[in-house]
């Protein structure tokens, strides 16, 4: 630990804000593998599952966990991906 308490309070409130950036992250990336696994098995619940993995990825860029180049990036390719799957089934 640091030797001033300022400097103390800082540190626990980088820890909790990495804590709960984690959880963001991490709560984000099985939104993502679930829309992808119920887009290549064909499911029917495919488009709602993007589509909570879209907004889930929303959030996260709203509050700044990750930035807003990389959330349009896996919002594309996810309903790329989607897409590409629904044109193969039909």
């Amino acid at each position: 630990m640091s030797a001033s308490k300022g400097s103390n309070k800082v540190a626990k409130t980088v820890e909790r804000k990495r804590l709960r950036n984690r959880l963001v992250r991490r709560s984000v990336k099985t939104y993502i593998v679930k829309a992808k696994s119920s887009a290549d098995a064909g499911e029917e619940s495919a488009y709602q599952k993007t589509m909570l993995a879209i907004s889930g990825i929303d959030k996260a860029v709203s509050k700044r966990v990750i930035h807003r180049n990389k959330g349009a990036r896996l919002k594309s390719q996810l309903m790329k991906n989607l897409n590409k799957k629904q044109r193969a089934i039909s």
